[in-house]
């Protein structure tokens, strides 16, 4: 299982086009409110209507965790203790966990990017305490993969199919979705 956490405030193209890609190469992924409702407003008052509430997963069969970035998105998930929580609880198994745009500032401030390469929204990078910022599109470093912003989104979630699943996957979605065309 994969899990997309979805605060008030999230950026939707990061958090959606993330689930449409992994769920495109066969990924079991599901949207998790941290609101206390199901619906949810986006960055953009997109209304998403998630899978489930954080209170109801079960952390110690997700395989990846994901925090799409956004504001106040990205500061709503790093004030949620749950979220904390099941960060640090997969993370400290050695498990997989990723971020794009301003929600590696989670992973930073829970001391999770020491010594790891990292990118963020620029702006962020302040908050990756302990990390080596590099600016790149998409860093992956041991079980981390953080991603630039919304841009990035593509290749951010072509990269984790890649590593949950395999290159030829990855690059089959790449091709069939034409962003090898871009």
């Amino acid at each position: 299982m994969i899990y997309i956490f979805f605060a008030t405030g999230t950026e939707e193209i990061e958090a959606l086009a993330t689930v449409d890609i992994l769920r495109r190469a066969g990924l079991e992924v599901q949207l998790v409110s941290i609101t206390g409702e199901l619906t949810v407003n986006g960055s953009h008052n997109i209304q998403v209507v998630c899978d489930t509430m954080v209170e109801d997963i079960d952390v110690s069969k997700a395989r990846l965790l994901v925090l799409p970035g956004g504001l106040p998105g990205s500061t709503n998930l790093a004030a949620h203790p749950l979220v904390n929580k099941a960060v640090l609880a997969h993370a400290a198994q050695g498990r997989m966990v990723a971020a794009i745009c301003a929600a590696p500032l989670v992973l930073g401030r829970l001391g999770l990017l020491q010594g790891h390469r990292a990118t963020c929204y620029p702006g962020v990078e302040d908050e990756l305490t302990g990390a080596t910022y590099t600016a790149a599109l998409v860093e992956h470093d041991g079980q981390f993969v953080t991603g630039k912003g919304p841009a990035a989104v593509f290749e951010f979630s072509y990269t984790l199919v890649e590593l949950l699943k395999d290159k030829a996957t990855a690059d089959a979605l790449r091709n069939g979705m034409l962003w090898s065309e871009v």
